[in-house]
């Protein structure tokens, strides 16, 4: 099996972690990181896992649902007051989980979607790492 790495940097975004007792329990942000590990069986006819260049699916969506956004856990008994208080102050997206550790899974599935779609399932994610402010991170990887 033959890798490739693809690194998204500096995405500015907000999240808050509602059950934390401590200071991550307010809106806060960082800049993130993704980063994404690909795998293949079978090279493309560049001889490449996967072209680079072809990944706009994902820097869109990125792009679109991340860029300059909040995210809030689904369960966050303040998240519809907080953004219905003043809709045209956020950006929202919502997750089951907004910690790096949820993050770098729900991400996963998201990408892994987008992905198959794109190389008609040639190409697969074997781990992807968020990174919080270039100091701490996580990785989930799929048990494939």
């Amino acid at each position: 099996m033959l890798t490739c790495k693809k690194e998204y940097r500096d995405i500015p975004f907000s999240h808050r972690q509602h059950t934390h007792s401590g200071h991550c329990s307010y809106i806060h942000g960082h800049n993130w990181g993704i980063e994404i590990t690909f795998a293949c069986k079978n090279l493309d006819a560049n001889g490449f896992v996967i072209d680079f260049g072809k990944l706009k699916s994902i820097k869109n969506w990125i792009e679109s649902n991340l860029d300059h956004a909040i995210l809030m856990n689904e369960s966050d008994p303040e998240k519809d007051h907080i953004l219905k208080s003043c809709p045209s102050a956020f950006k929202s997206y919502i997750v089951d989980n907004c910690s790096c550790e949820g993050l770098a899974f729900h991400f996963y599935e998201v990408f892994s979607k987008i992905l198959s779609e794109d190389t008609k399932s040639r190409v697969f994610i074997v781990d992807l790492t968020v990174t919080e402010d270039s100091k701490n991170s996580a990785t989930f990887c799929p048990e494939l």
